[in-house]
């Protein structure tokens, strides 16, 4: 028989209680933005690519590339945005 450790359990047990404190904190930052927020902006608030990439891969949030004017420049950005997935981790 298999014995599982409190170390095995751990990263699980946010599936039951809600995601963690840096990705809920990534999420209601997203949730609080109707139109999402750019990479950018995200890493301004301390978020790291590593957490964005998890909240993509986990199905918690998308991104979007988009063209923006910048002055006389057109730059391209990436724009995150919560999914219906993530509204309901938050809800939790």
């Amino acid at each position: 028989m298999l014995a599982l450790t409190d170390s095995a359990l751990a990263p699980l047990c946010h599936l039951r209680h809600g995601p963690r404190p840096d990705r809920r904190r990534a999420l209601e930052l997203l949730a609080g933005s109707p139109t999402g927020c750019t990479e950018a902006l995200l890493f301004a608030y301390g978020i790291i690519v590593e957490m964005l990439v998890g909240l993509i891969e986990a199905g918690l949030a998308s991104t979007q590339a988009e063209r923006v004017r910048a002055g006389s420049k057109t730059i391209e950005v990436a724009r995150m945005r919560i999914t219906e997935a993530g509204r309901q981790a938050l809800a939790e």
